[in-house]
């Protein structure tokens, strides 16, 4: 007869250290995939910069190395006035107005819609999606003869914030929805709304602080799209914004190897400033 075990009885240890064995070498497996992936991921998208900044150190000899091509860019003179660091300025201010006007539009009007109409958030989230489906060429077209009446008053490049926040919408409009639907907008406003606080101070002290990750991702998405965008600037006739300021000094110098070096010094920069938007937003919410 075969042994039965009586009640307060521990199971064999290799039944209970075969599901353990099986876990771990599941996990192992899991974790060489992860390395794998990021690996060869990391690679693709590294090696291209790495040849950027390969082609921008060549000398005019071959074999030799030189920093010329970088010289020229901080060399680089318009009219009395270093037009790379007026670029940059200008394109910063564009990025601090386009994400403050997108975050005004989207985020109340998405909470009140998820509050009082929600019948409406399929229509809000096809008219936020919209810009996505419109290539970049037709809004030219389109807002061409706006921006042309515009130049009649010389008025800056900051104007370019309309149309940056149409380009913004798509991407801020999936960061804050993910970040509403991770909280439970409806019982915090009537909580809120019972100990007697108005809806704008539901909007800003209660539904907004808990969805802090998702304007930061939005704020972040919308800083990419300013600080990368050169099409619509271009045909717009903007040229002193960063993107176009780089082509234009590519265009005129000499060295191919600036071209190379305006491009990546484009990219770092862009890098570094929204690594320290994202520090700084995890800082933040470290201390809450």
């Amino acid at each position: 007869m075969a042994a039965v075990t009586s009640v307060g009885e521990t199971p064999a240890p290799a039944a209970a250290a075969r599901p353990r064995g099986m876990h771990a070498s599941r996990r192992r497996r899991l974790n060489a995939f992860r390395y794998v992936v990021f690996t060869v991921f990391g690679l693709f998208f590294l090696l291209p910069l790495l040849a950027m900044v390969r082609f921008s150190l060549e000398g005019a000899k071959l074999g030799t190395w030189s920093v010329a091509a970088w010289k020229q860019i901080a060399s680089y003179q318009g009219e009395g006035v270093p037009p790379l660091l007026s670029s940059i300025e200008i394109t910063l201010e564009l990025a601090v107005i386009t994400s403050v006007v997108t975050l005004v539009l989207l985020v109340p009007t998405m909470i009140w819609v998820r509050l009082r109409v929600q019948w409406l958030s399929r229509t809000i989230e096809f008219l936020s999606l919209l810009p996505l489906t419109i290539p970049a060429i037709v809004l030219v077209v389109g807002l061409g003869p706006i921006y042309n009446q515009i130049q009649h008053y010389s008025l800056s490049a900051l104007m370019l914030f309309w149309v940056y926040v149409i380009l913004a919408l798509p991407y801020a409009y999936r960061a804050l929805a993910a970040g509403l639907s991770a909280i439970d907008v409806p019982t915090l406003s009537e909580a809120a709304r019972s100990l007697g606080a108005s809806w704008f101070t539901v909007m800003v002290r209660v539904i907004v602080p808990n969805m802090r990750p998702a304007v930061l991702n939005a704020l972040l998405l919308t800083w990419s799209l300013v600080l990368g965008e050169f099409t619509i600037a271009f045909l717009l006739l903007y040229e002193d914004v960063l993107q176009p300021e780089l082509y234009n000094i590519s265009r005129s110098t000499p060295n191919a190897g600036v071209i190379f070096s305006t491009s990546f010094a484009a990219l770092l920069f862009a890098f570094v400033l929204l690594l320290i938007l994202s520090y700084a937003g995890r800082t933040r919410r470290g201390r809450g």
